[in-house]
């Protein structure tokens, strides 16, 4: 059952990202640096959830997975959560738009450029998207809250997964 858990959660994030690429290059929604965070940020969880599945551990290496991909889903609700309050702003409290992050990514070191990306810009605070009155970030942060639980739920809870002839963890 770990396993297959494990597996819808590659397909979730699977999901995610694909309607992320799907919004950029069919509905022409250009994404701020803060999306591509976010778009990191559940990458990173779909390959935990895909490592998880493949290795298919049994006690404390279930555990490890579970905890990675808490933290990993915990970091990409900090980021979708500091983009739907930069969204949330008053208008006078925003900041200016700022360089983009290729350009960013080529002059910066990469410290400097997750501090400013993360201190959000004007191009941060628009709502281009919304579906049932929440935009795309307000989404963001309750699908990896999501797949934090699935995460949590698949391999810290004290299901046994089945002997398969070695230790695995």
């Amino acid at each position: 059952m770990r396993r297959e858990l494990n597996f819808l959660g590659v397909a979730l994030c699977l999901g995610l990202l694909g309607y992320a690429w799907y919004a950029q290059a069919v509905l022409h929604l250009e994404p701020c640096p803060l999306c591509i965070f976010q778009r990191v940020g559940v990458a990173a969880v779909g390959v935990l959830f895909l490592l998880a599945a493949l290795h298919h551990p049994r006690r404390w290496g279930a555990r490890v997975y579970g905890v990675l991909l808490l933290l990993a889903a915990l970091a990409t609700m900090a980021v979708a959560a500091r983009h739907f309050w930069i969204q949330h702003l008053p208008e006078g409290a925003v900041p200016a738009c700022g360089a983009t992050l290729s350009y960013m990514l080529e002059v910066l070191p990469l410290a400097e450029v997750v501090r400013k990306v993360l201190s959000g810009s004007g191009e941060c605070a628009q709502v281009t998207w919304t579906m049932l009155g929440l935009s795309m970030p307000g989404w963001v942060l309750l699908a990896a809250a999501a797949l934090g639980a699935l995460g949590a739920y698949a391999n810290l809870s004290g299901r046994r997964a089945p002997a398969a002839g070695r230790d695995g963890g």
